[in-house]
């Protein structure tokens, strides 16, 4: 089953415009299908050349600042594809000249960590570049395929196993052992690979914090004085994380109200599966003593989804006061805030008077099992 991806058809309309298309995301969220989706559109019409900087050839070919040898290596392609772009050394120096040289050629690269492909790319590429987020399935593409009320009748399986496709594509009886390969095989490698970091039991157990903590405010210190290692150690080791795709950071909204507070931040995974295997946890929803925890993180991923994927730019926020009134989940665009409230059971959210007269033209909205695709596949 193929399931077409929402940025899909914004990459067909900015191809051959004069600029490379920049595809980042983690690892094995299908990139490469994509790509390969790509090359099916256009094979009839376009010459292609499909590259992976896995290859020691394309590595050797693609490294050379030599126009001429670029274009003998290019040959007559049309469309070149540069699949795993961060491999390459100095390929951002490499896509500049075959841009600049080569007008007619369309450059599409991926990368699956932000921050390897992007220090390689951004400077010499400024001004160059269309970039693209790709993160596991969201509900948005998966209502593509499923109605309505067959995607409420998976919530409970994508609660437990996530959204990462070689997963959610697996039979229920693979689903454990394919995120448990997902996590051991290439959850770590982006990271370690970073000045040859090798303490992998290190990264393991800050994950497993991070994942029994999911929704709940951060300590950096307090992770710290578990892990015995310093602030400033677990802060790097938690940007590397998110600079990876395996979690995002929500800071506190803070503007008006005295006893808000302000400096604190949440922490979330990009997939609750990935979480679940961590805490070695796939127990059945009605026996799980953190399902608003999970709820909460699934929600909000999906919704944060939603906005990159669109291109929705929003500014995102929990908020919380010292005597522990909170909103789950805030948007603000255009000086609007809309907050959420997520809850799992049958519970009512309380509508906090103080919020709402703090900061005018601000609503807030109960999220349930009843609504949840409201905000998550349209507007």
């Amino acid at each position: 089953m193929y399931i077409e991806r929402t940025i899909t058809k914004d990459i067909e309309n900015r191809l051959f415009q004069g600029k490379i298309i920049v595809i980042y995301g983690p690892r094995r969220v299908g990139k490469t299908t994509l790509v390969r989706h790509l090359i099916k559109l256009h094979e009839k019409t376009k010459k292609i050349l499909y590259l992976t900087g896995d290859d020691i050839p394309t590595q050797n070919n693609l490294t050379s600042q030599n126009v001429a040898m670029l274009k003998q290596f290019l040959g007559d392609a049309e469309l070149v594809i540069v699949d795993e772009a961060q491999r390459i050394n100095n390929i951002g120096i490499n896509l500049k000249l075959i841009v600049d040289s080569f007008p007619n050629i369309q450059l599409i690269a991926t990368g699956s960590s932000s921050f390897d492909l992007a220090n390689k790319i951004k400077e010499p590429l400024t001004g160059r570049t269309f970039e693209y987020f790709l993160p596991p399935f969201s509900l948005q593409e998966l209502s593509g395929q499923y109605k309505q009320n067959e995607l409420v009748a998976l919530l409970d399986n994508l609660l437990l196993y996530g959204l990462y496709p070689d997963v959610f594509l697996s039979p229920m009886e693979d689903k454990e052992r394919k995120l448990k390969e997902l996590m051991n095989n290439y959850l770590f490698k982006d990271i370690l690979a970073f000045e040859g970091q090798k303490n992998s039991g290190f990264v393991f157990k800050l994950l497993q914090l991070l994942a029994f903590q999911a929704g709940n405010e951060v300590s950096y210190n307090e992770l710290a004085k578990i892990l015995e290692v310093g602030k400033a150690t677990v802060e790097k080791y938690i940007n590397l994380l998110e600079q990876t795709y395996v979690i995002y950071k929500i800071g506190p909204f803070s503007r008006n109200l005295r006893n808000e507070i302000g400096k604190k931040r949440k922490i979330y995974f990009w997939d609750v599966g990935i979480k679940n295997a961590l805490i070695q946890n796939f127990n059945n929803l009605n026996l799980r003593t953190d399902i608003g925890s999970l709820w909460e993180n699934f929600y909000i991923s999906e919704r944060i989804k939603y906005l990159k994927t669109n291109f929705k730019y929003k500014n995102v926020y929990y908020w919380r006061t010292y005597d522990q009134k909170e909103i789950d989940y805030l948007e603000e665009s255009d000086n609007i805030l809309k907050g959420y409230e997520i809850k799992w059971g049958k519970a009512k959210a309380r509508i906090h008077k103080e919020f709402l007269k703090a900061y005018k033209d601000s609503t807030i909205n109960i999220i349930n099992k009843d609504n949840f695709l409201d905000h998550l596949v349209r507007e």
